[in-house]
């Protein structure tokens, strides 16, 4: 059984050891049914997951830290930050906790390592929702086309036209040294001072060293993934942002085709991280799919 006791449930953090010995964290928040939160990035501190606009209020929230992340230790190997071998610290986090299965929540970049700990563990999965997916794993292709045109819905608002400039260097491959700054806006439903802040603290909670390996040569084989998520039992959740160049609906719906039991939300004005954007709306339809 998932243990309870109070002191899970402050800013404790408490560890565990992976099957290659390295000592990971996470963090335990909230009360209710468990769900095992994966951070994006690639490789970023789950500190920015938050208490996912208030989810916390619904589940209880266990935050990984990844490997070299956060509280986590950096291994022995630096090969072990690809995405397909950190499947396996997934499943020493749900021995740990000795749940014969879990629900998983990833953003962004986990969602590679969710479906990939569902297609090679799908009988310890409950229900999986997938906030504003990466398509590395399942090997969709993202036009920058469409991201242009997820980017237009944006053009009302005053930092337009710089960051648009920018994405379209970005999408020509002929970024600028400041290109990822400058197109940052796109990526929040409402570039105000929380936005801001947001988004100023992620270079302090990523490692570039190990995102630089999570993607690296081996770490996908997408027709075997789409594969074992088509038959995939299990409720499936994926939820876009409305204006998200991330990730963006019409690539969501091509994601959702490839489970036989999923549903996509879009939700209205959101971008990548649209617990942020509308915490309310977020907390309803996550907790409803869970439920």
């Amino acid at each position: 059984m998932l243990r309870t006791d109070a002191a899970d449930k402050v800013a404790a953090m408490p560890t565990f050891s992976a099957h290659d010995g390295t000592t990971l964290a996470y963090h335990v928040s909230g009360d209710g049914p468990p769900l095992i939160c994966l951070p994006g990035g690639p490789m970023q501190d789950s500190a920015y997951l938050g208490d996912l606009g208030g989810l916390a209020a619904h589940h209880r929230l266990i935050r990984l830290d990844l490997r070299g992340t956060g509280g986590s230790a950096i291994p022995a190997d630096p090969a072990s930050y690809r995405c397909d071998r950190l499947v396996d610290d997934v499943e020493a986090l749900r021995e740990h906790l000795g749940l014969e299965s879990v629900d998983l929540l990833a953003h962004s970049a986990g969602a590679n390592l969710a479906v990939l700990y569902a297609g090679r563990h799908p009988d310890r999965v409950g229900k999986m929702a997938l906030i504003t997916p990466s398509v590395l794993a399942v090997g969709l292709v993202i036009t920058g086309d469409l991201r242009r045109e997820t980017a237009r819905l944006r053009h009302e608002e005053p930092w337009f036209a710089p960051a648009f400039a920018a994405l379209e260097a970005l999408v020509a491959g002929k970024p600028a040294d400041d290109c990822r700054e400058r197109i940052a806006p796109f990526f929040y439903g409402r570039w105000d001072a929380a936005a801001q802040s947001h988004r100023a603290a992620e270079d302090g909670q990523r490692n570039a060293a190990a995102a630089a390996v999570f993607g690296a040569e081996g770490a996908f084989d997408p027709e075997a993934t789409r594969a074992a998520l088509a038959a995939f039992g299990r409720p499936v959740l994926l939820l876009a942002g409305e204006v998200d160049l991330g990730a963006p609906p019409p690539a969501m719906a091509e994601f959702t085709d490839l489970f036989p039991h999923a549903r996509l939300v879009v939700q209205p004005g959101a971008g990548h991280f649209p617990w942020l954007d509308d915490p309310g709306r977020f907390a309803a339809a996550t907790t409803a799919f869970l439920a």
